[in-house]
């Protein structure tokens, strides 16, 4: 079983790095459509950041996923082990099609998808959902009101000075926004994986009770960190580019709400999406200008991947948890 057990954590790392590698959009885009940074520094930074969360934030969101959505008395390895697989092919297929879609949702839903599969829709910790299902809409309008909020205070702060100026002030001020952000991305997703890790560690009794190792901790934002060193490029350009064009205040702005969202969201253990964040701060942003300087139409396509990652994701899961218990070993 030790074998077993270590085998699920190495595929636990391999989706947080998957998380870093898809969701660098999210930390990047705006620094590197505005030209701030190269991509090569950008994701230096972020990376950097990613890590750094380690030893800031706590663990709320990783109690919250671990054990308060499924109820671990229920579950097996397999499960993990399934749903695992299942949240990180879907990682793959969004990232090969360049939608911004979320992985903390993508891993929600592969774990319950596996979860039901073995013990029936009673492993559901329903309480533990409200909140989860609730800030799939929540997560995008906090951050296109604080996005919509934060230029318009800045267009009214800077009405009579030179844009050209303006945009050279925050082109520096792009560097605090995208460390902001990037810090909250590593405390609120890097949190997910550590949740399943001691899933697995409690499930395998090798934890008496459900506890978050440091450990665990350090090897999940060390993963995570890695992943977004590598990029998710696909994804850049849709974030950066393809919602709306941004300025350097724009960017500033779109960071600087995603991030103040995500780690007043960590703060209270609320696992949101980082992607679904940052996409609603960057609309938000960019219709201040006009509501058509947004391009509603990949918005679209975007939220349609956004409601279908955690059914979609579940439903892999669950066909993967039926096609391989035939060969699984005996627990």
């Amino acid at each position: 079983m030790d074998y077993y057990v270590i085998a699920i954590i190495f595929l636990a790392l391999a989706f947080d790095f998957s998380n870093g590698f898809h969701d660098a959009a999210n930390s990047i885009a705006t620094v590197v459509s505005t030209r701030v940074l190269t991509p090569l520094q950008a994701v230096s930074w972020a990376a950097f950041f990613n890590f750094i969360a380690a030893f800031t934030f706590g663990t709320a969101v990783a109690k919250t996923l671990g054990s308060g959505m499924i109820d671990l008395s229920q579950i097996d390895l397999h499960v993990l082990f399934t749903g695992l697989i299942g949240a990180t092919a879907w990682n793959i297929i969004t990232w090969y099609f360049g939608l911004p879609t979320s992985s903390s949702h993508a891993l929600m839903g592969g774990y319950a998808g596996a979860a039901i599969a073995k013990a029936g829709l009673g492993v559901i910790i329903l309480k533990g959902w409200r909140l989860t299902i609730a800030f799939i809409i929540l997560a995008p309008v906090a951050g296109l009101v604080l996005g919509f909020a934060l230029i318009a205070i800045v267009y009214w702060l800077f009405r009579n000075s030179n844009p050209g100026k303006v945009n050279k002030y925050f082109r520096r001020l792009q560097l605090f926004s995208a460390a902001l952000f990037s810090l909250g991305h590593g405390t609120n997703d890097a949190q997910k994986t550590m949740g399943i890790i001691a899933g697995v560690l409690f499930t395998a009794h090798k934890l008496e009770k459900f506890t978050i190792p440091f450990w665990v901790v350090l090897i999940c934002h060390f993963a995570i960190a890695l992943g977004t060193m590598a990029g998710g490029w696909r994804i850049v350009h849709t974030m950066g580019s393809r919602i709306t064009k941004l300025q350097p205040v724009g960017g500033f702005c779109a960071e600087s709400a995603g991030g103040i969202a995500i780690l007043v969201s960590a703060g209270f253990g609320i696992p949101v999406s980082t992607t679904h964040t940052i996409t609603g701060a960057i609309m938000g942003v960019g219709s201040i200008r006009r509501l058509t300087a947004v391009r509603w139409g990949v918005a679209r396509r975007i939220l349609w991947a956004w409601i279908l990652t955690i059914p979609l994701s579940g439903l892999l899961s669950a066909l993967i948890f039926r096609l391989l218990q035939p060969v699984m070993p005996r627990l």
